[in-house]
């Protein structure tokens, strides 16, 4: 293998080793333990909402800041290794969510603690996409990554679902076993060793990034460095005006991302609410949508060489909006206002058909997202480009859980209150009017 095939795939373990965090974690797994041991739903999501809010403000301050002093000296691997042990601790103290000594801070704590880890490893990362190959490549580079990424979330959440996520009650995992390792089911440890499991799947899986993936040598930053880095920093923000399409990009990623987020954020916990589902039924919807979405994420790539990413974005929030709106009318006894007879599959079926096309539109719209970024980004500049970017996606990344939890918590309803998120989708593809297809700094 080629020194430059060899890079490309290292770049690709990137998403095959972090992934988990959202699969895992964010959805499909701790999510909805988390809404069992609450034993509210409405609760439980506006918890949720208010600890994914926390973290989504720190990685909005910071993360421009680190792409300029990253883009300055030139070094990002350095970065990578820090946030990188974020991730491990953070995912791996989740082991002690025990439902006998549950402590909701110190969850949410070292929750956010790896999403701050896996959000700022994720800069470093994409900021590294355009050196990859030549321009008109970028779309399936990035489509493959994407893809790559879902299939290894759905290997650790079959991992998780056959042999140690325990039913709370029956004990047993999705084929009828005791959870692995001696595990105890009544302690519920196999479902809380999603924590460990996405920590040791990361440090095991970034091993090949670290090995192939190789940056240009890095500058000696001088002394200064940092303040050069802000000032750099300063000027590009105040000259966004004078950039409208990556302006009005950052701002319609801002609010389409986190609409999607807050999908992704309260999909297991807003079913376990809900519908009444437990971890695995989660689980089994989670496959669905991750399916779908490795699918998606790979054709998306080969849309995106030949129609371009603005295209795939503005189809794939059309499909998430109609999703969005359609959810708000699934409940367990009823169905677009249609009564249902007790015992009734037709929720669980439609709500499985909506997890299909959330991991499908979800896939193409992040691939294309990070393509389109690219287009958008000074060159010159990639990082800190990246690193406005995340704050594009984080700047309201607080406000949407914070408005699920506000609204939530207000109305009672969790179906009232994931309303949030279909206005997000809307402003997002109104903003997209604006943006260029090749973006202000033509090459």
């Amino acid at each position: 293998m080629s020194s430059a095939r060899k890079r490309i795939w290292g770049w690709y373990a990137f998403d095959w080793a972090s992934q988990p965090y959202n699969t895992l974690l964010i959805t499909f797994i701790f999510a909805p333990y988390v809404g069992e041991l609450m034993q509210d739903g409405a609760r439980a999501q506006a918890a949720w909402g208010f600890g994914i809010g926390a973290a989504g403000i720190t990685i909005a301050i910071l993360a421009p800041v680190l792409g300029a002093i990253a883009d300055t000296s030139g070094n990002r691997m350095r970065f990578i290794w820090l946030f990188s042990a974020l991730y491990i601790l953070g995912s791996a103290g989740l082991w002690a969510a025990s439902p006998d000594s549950f402590n909701l801070p110190l969850t949410l704590f070292l929750f956010a603690l790896g999403l701050i880890g896996m959000e700022f490893a994720t800069i470093f990362v994409n900021a590294m996409l355009p050196d990859l190959g030549p321009r008109e490549e970028i779309g399936r580079i990035s489509g493959t990554g994407w893809a790559i990424g879902y299939v290894g979330g759905l290997v650790t959440l079959v991992i998780m679902l056959f042999f140690f996520a325990e039913s709370a009650t029956t004990g047993k995992t999705f084929i009828g076993l005791d959870p692995a390792l001696g595990l105890d089911a009544e302690a519920r440890e196999g479902t809380r060793f999603v924590g460990p499991l996405t920590a040791l799947w990361y440090a095991l899986f970034m091993i090949p990034f670290f090995l192939w993936v190789r940056e240009p040598k890095p500058v000696k930053a001088a002394n200064g460095a940092v303040r050069a880095a802000l000032e750099g920093l300063r000027r590009t923000v105040m000259r966004l005006p004078d950039t409208p399409s990556l302006f009005s990009y950052l701002g319609a990623s801002m609010f389409y991302r986190d609409a999607l987020n807050g999908m992704y954020a309260f999909g297991g916990i807003y079913a376990q609410g809900v519908l009444g589902w437990t971890v695995v039924d989660v689980g089994v919807f989670g496959i669905i949508a991750i399916i779908t979405g490795a699918l998606f994420a790979w054709l998306g790539g080969k849309a995106d060489v030949r129609f371009g990413p603005g295209a795939v974005i503005k189809v794939s929030i059309g499909v998430l909006t109609a999703v969005a709106i359609t959810i708000v009318f699934v409940s367990r006894d009823s169905l677009f206002w249609i009564a249902l007879p007790e015992g009734s599959r037709a929720p669980d079926i439609a709500f499985y058909i909506l997890g299909a096309l959330i991991g499908a539109a979800g896939g193409t719209l992040q691939s294309a997202s990070r393509s389109m970024m690219v287009r958008q980004g000074d060159p010159a500049r990639m990082t800190e480009a990246f690193g406005l970017y995340a704050l594009s996606g984080k700047a309201t990344s607080f406000l949407a859980p914070l408005l699920i939890g506000i609204v939530t918590a207000a109305s009672g309803s969790q179906q009232i209150g994931v309303t949030p998120i279909i206005g997000l989708f809307i402003l997002g593809l109104i903003l997209l009017a604006w943006v260029k297809p090749n973006g202000d700094f033509s090459r």
